[in-house]
This record gives structure tokens, C-alpha cells and sequence, in this order.
């Protein structure tokens, strides 16, 4: 595959859904949405999995621009990066403009995914 070279807002926003391309990690965001400001141990508790496994998620969603993380004691207290998740959201509103132009109908089969996920 040709390597292909990214503007820095394209690769920005690449890593950031490369990021919520794990189920547990768009868990993990949802929950911080609902309860700002939370302790490692909470996210743990909420996952139902190792402390490892979810800092190593965490790890990924600090590199990835979505947390912010900072030391509070023996613990350490995650919060959503308000900046990053406006500027996803924008990212994406303006992917989505050109949508009702596109060219090419919906097959019957996508047609009937639809509605069984209504």
C-alpha cells in the first residue's frame, strides 16, 4: 500500500478514531461524559477489568488527544479534553456536509440494516 502523507489536522483526526475503534475505549469516553473527573478506580470498577488493561486503554485515549490525566495523590483523575471533543465534532460535521449529494442509492441490503437497527 503507497504511504499516503497526512496533513496534521488529517492525522490528528485519524488517531482520535483510531482510538474509539475499541469498544471498551468508547465505553470508557461515554462514562467520562456522564462523571467528570474520574479516578482511575472508578473506571476500573465501571469496566469490570483489570486495573492494567484499563490504563493501558486510558494510555491509548491520553495519546490520542480525548483525556487529559493528571496526579492526584496515589491516583490519578482523568477528565475529557473539552478542546478535543469540540474539535472532533467539527472535524466530523464537516465530512458530513456533502452527504445528501452522494451519487450512489443505498443497496436494498444496507436499506434493510437500517431498519433492523431502528
Amino acid at each position: 500500500m503507497k504511504d499516503v502523507r497526512l496533513k496534521s489536522d488529517e492525522a490528528r483526526l485519524v488517531r482520535m478514531a483510531r482510538a474509539l475503534g475499541n469498544p471498551l475505549r468508547l465505553r470508557l469516553l461515554r462514562y467520562m461524559v456522564a462523571n467528570p473527573q474520574c479516578i482511575t478506580g472508578d473506571l476500573v470498577q465501571f469496566s469490570g477489568l483489570a486495573q492494567s488493561t484499563v490504563s493501558q486503554h486510558l494510555k491509548v485515549l491520553r495519546q490520542a488527544g480525548w483525556v487529559n490525566g493528571e496526579v492526584a495523590g496515589p491516583a490519578t483523575c482523568y477528565c475529557l479534553d473539552p478542546q478535543a471533543m469540540g474539535w472532533f465534532a467539527d472535524e466530523i460535521q464537516r465530512l458530513s456536509k456533502g452527504w445528501s449529494q452522494i451519487c450512489c442509492p443505498p443497496s436494498p441490503a444496507a436499506k434493510m440494516n437500517v431498519e433492523v437497527m431502528r
